[in-house]
């Protein structure tokens, strides 16, 4: 079977959208070596973390040379996969090529944050996204949703058959299942120069990720649970504003602010070494950081709401992102309360290794590639 992927973000992006490629890649060659895989991008970049897609021979790498780089994935994608005779095309991101009638194809949709929260981007932005995003809802033979909560915007506001779109859960990069020794830890933690206990977020400092609502709740708790906080994300105006926040609640010293770590491992490291991640963000369309967490064995407390139940599977860890009091209770709870940590970490821990294990994800993957191609 000759599978042909949108690569772009496989190469150029570290993070999100490039991570769920080159998991899903690996995944599929190591459980299905016998495929081709033949990865189309306007630009090739080989680094550490793109390296095996250049050893592994199953791997056929395309660069799209086109005249118009933002049209490739639209267009001119579509005369090299008929050159290259490919049975299937799978748009990792939301996208399939205009008018392509010769070749099966499927479309990961990941997330409609554009729809549900539109005044978070330009509205040039959000045109071009509908466009792209409701043409591959229309057109593609299948659409991947990566939680139930994408699949019901999906259906929600493009009128899209729920037939149509099958649920395939996210991949987790295989690196968190499993943990580093203490001492790698350790090593990351004094880099960062951070202290022995404290409670961590991680994501982007936006609007959606409700960061102010976490550090209202954090201002209310005793001196015993108020152990220091580290925020590890960017932002540009909002985060500002969270650091204004911080300093009229009194809590700055309290807080350690690391713009970026794009080392998985690092980001592993943090979140083995917290006693508590917290993740109060509203709207997700998987919410990963929340299983990543989980998988390196320490609690999370995160919305009641979009797709983040679906990453807990564990009420005790969930509250109205907008309750200031339900956080301020379950923060003191989960810190200073061993025996419900305790509790509620095993019950989400073992959901997570059971629901979002990579060879469950991977057989159902291919098992969908196969069905659109025998109708």
């Amino acid at each position: 079977m000759n599978i042909g992927f949108d690569a772009k973000r496989v190469f150029q992006n570290y993070t999100g959208l490039g991570n769920y490629g080159r998991t899903l890649l690996r995944n599929l060659i190591l459980l299905y070596p016998q495929q081709n895989y033949h990865l189309y991008a306007p630009a090739i970049r080989r680094n550490k973390e793109t390296e095996d897609f250049f050893v592994n021979t199953r791997f056929k790498i395309r660069n799209t040379l086109s005249c118009c780089k933002p049209c490739w994935r639209s267009f001119t994608i579509k005369k090299d996969l008929v050159k290259d005779k490919i049975d299937l095309y799978h748009g990792l991101s939301n996208e399939i090529p205009v008018g392509m009638k010769s070749v099966k194809s499927i479309v990961t949709i990941h997330d409609l944050i554009f729809k549900v929260y539109p005044e978070t981007y330009p509205a040039i932005d959000r045109r071009i996204y509908d466009l792209k995003f409701g043409h591959a809802c229309r057109n593609a033979d299948l659409i991947i949703a990566i939680s139930e909560s994408t699949k019901k915007d999906i259906i929600r506001f493009y009128q899209i058959h729920p037939e149509k779109i099958a649920v395939v859960y996210q991949p987790v990069n295989p690196l968190f299942y499993s943990p580093q020794n203490s001492e790698e830890v350790d090593k990351v933690v004094a880099k960062h120069r951070l202290p022995k206990d404290f409670i961590l977020y991680v994501g982007s400092i936006t609007e959606r990720k409700n960061v102010k609502t976490l550090l209202s709740a954090y201002a209310l708790l005793d001196n015993y649970s108020q152990i220091p906080m580290v925020i590890v994300g960017r932002g540009k105006r909002y985060k500002k504003e969270c650091i204004e926040l911080a300093f009229k609640l009194g809590i700055s010293e309290k807080l350690y602010w690391i713009d970026s770590v794009y080392d998985n491992r690092h980001i592993q490291s943090l979140l083995q070494k917290a006693k508590l991640v917290v993740y109060p963000s509203l709207y997700e369309g998987f919410g990963l950081p929340v299983v990543e967490a989980l998988l390196s064995e320490t609690p999370v407390i995160t919305s009641r709401i979009s797709s983040m139940p679906e990453a807990v599977g564990n009420d005790h860890l969930l509250a109205d992102p907008e309750n200031i009091e339900e956080w301020k209770f379950l923060m003191d709870k989960v810190i200073t309360n061993d025996s419900y940590r305790k509790s509620a970490l095993n019950q989400s821990v073992n959901y997570v290794k059971k629901t979002f294990d990579p060879q469950k994800l991977t057989h159902q993957m291919m098992g969908l590639y196969k069905k659109v191609l025998s109708v």
